[in-house]
Parts: C-alpha cells; sequence; structure tokens
C-alpha cells in the first residue's frame, strides 16, 4: 500500500463526510467508514463516498453469534470494502464465518482492544491482564482463526508484527506529535505506530477536524 492512511469519515451528515473526503483524497490512500456514518446512510451512503475513488474501509466491529455475522458480511458483499471489522472477542466460529463469508478482496480483521480503553476499564468489565495481555491473546486466536490482521494500537503492534510477520495490522487512535489525546488513552504518533508494523494508521478528527483538513495530510503524510 503506497499510502498507508486512513481517513476516518466520522461525520452524521453525507455532504460533510463527502466534502472532507475530496479535499483529502491526494493524500490519504483509502477511507474509513465507521458505525455511525453507516447507521445514518446505509449502503448509499457507501456507494457515493466510494465515487471518491479511494478503498473503503467499513468499520463495523461486527459482534453476534456466527451465524449472524456471516449474514452481515454477505449482506455487504455488494458495497466491496477492502477492509471489514469484526470484534476478535466474538470467537474462533464467529471469525472462521466472518472470514469465509467475506468477499474475495476483502481483509476481515479482528478488533483487539479498543484505544479508549485502559486496563481499569478492563478490570471493570472482568478482563484480567493488561492491555498488552488481551491484545496478545486475541491476535493469536485471530490468527488461529484466519483473519488477515488485526487492530490495536500503536502500543502492542510491534510485539504483534514479531509474531504475526504477515499480519495485516491495522492502527486506530493516532494522534500527531502535537495533537490532543481527546477520547484516547493508548495513543502513539503516526510515524511510530508505521515504524512499529503497522500496515494501516487509520487517522481521524487531527486530519477530518483540522481548519485545513488537506494541509493536516499533507503534514501527516510528510512524517511517514
Amino acid at each position: 500500500m503506497t499510502n498507508p492512511i486512513f481517513l476516518a469519515l466520522d461525520f452524521p451528515r453525507l455532504e460533510t463526510a463527502d466534502a472532507v473526503a475530496r479535499k483529502v483524497k491526494g493524500h490519504v490512500g483509502g477511507l474509513k467508514l465507521g458505525l455511525e456514518f453507516f447507521y445514518a446512510h446505509g449502503h448509499h451512503g457507501v456507494h457515493e463516498i466510494a465515487k471518491i475513488g479511494l478503498p473503503i474501509f467499513l468499520d463495523l466491529k461486527l459482534h453476534d453469534i456466527p451465524n449472524t455475522v456471516a449474514g452481515a458480511m454477505q449482506a455487504i458483499h455488494v458495497l466491496e470494502p477492502s477492509i471489514v471489522t469484526v470484534h476478535a472477542g466474538g470467537g474462533r466460529a464467529m471469525m472462521e464465518d466472518a472470514k469465509a463469508a467475506a468477499g474475495e478482496h476483502c481483509k476481515v480483521v479482528g478488533v483487539t482492544l479498543l484505544t479508549s480503553l485502559d486496563e481499569s476499564d478492563m478490570a471493570a468489565t472482568g478482563i484480567e491482564g493488561t492491555p498488552y495481555d488481551q491484545v496478545m491473546r486475541l491476535a493469536e486466536l485471530a490468527q488461529a482463526s484466519g483473519l488477515d490482521g488485526i487492530v490495536c494500537s500503536g502500543h502492542e503492534v510491534a510485539a504483534v508484527h514479531s509474531q504475526w510477520k504477515d499480519g495485516f495490522l491495522v492502527v486506530p487512535g493516532l494522534r500527531p506529535a502535537d495533537g490532543k489525546l481527546g477520547d484516547q488513552k493508548r495513543s502513539v504518533t503516526p510515524r511510530q505506530a508505521r515504524d512499529a508494523g503497522a500496515s494501516v494508521l487509520v487517522i481521524g478528527r487531527p486530519i477530518a477536524r483540522a481548519e485545513d483538513p488537506a494541509a493536516a495530510a499533507r503534514a501527516i503524510e510528510a512524517t511517514l
């Protein structure tokens, strides 16, 4: 992938998402559409954004019984996404069925631990160990389940890369060196994530909410 940056278009209005994507399309490698966008605009919205001509990453974080997740994957075939997320915590059977139901050219990646969560959040939900422990545990399960890769924070990506050399590793929650963390608790810079082995760098607010999105995207691109 020439440019690993995928811009997260987390906007409720289709017109706004389209306008921002067109401003930066020469400085990013793809566009990520998450739950907020997909629930608001569905297939129509994805088709409209796809007209920009960049790969589409559907960050739907599917998590249900295996049969339901497989059916959801089949339902989005027509959208021809390049990447789709499922929750690795859904278990091996769910991940196996998700990958089996995915399109031929679609990478299915397992979300390990959200970058908005830390060890105290894990403990509150009954998960023992550190974020590192949880990410490595679920990365191993995702690999055994036949997924293409995982989603993890920049804090764990080097360790995952050392164990899964050909894994497709997606790192979200990235912030430039001078950027505000917002709700991210385990963030690194785009360059740090790339150097550690990230395949895709998901960047949202530092570009999408910038006064000049194109300039912000160019600045981040220049650091890689």
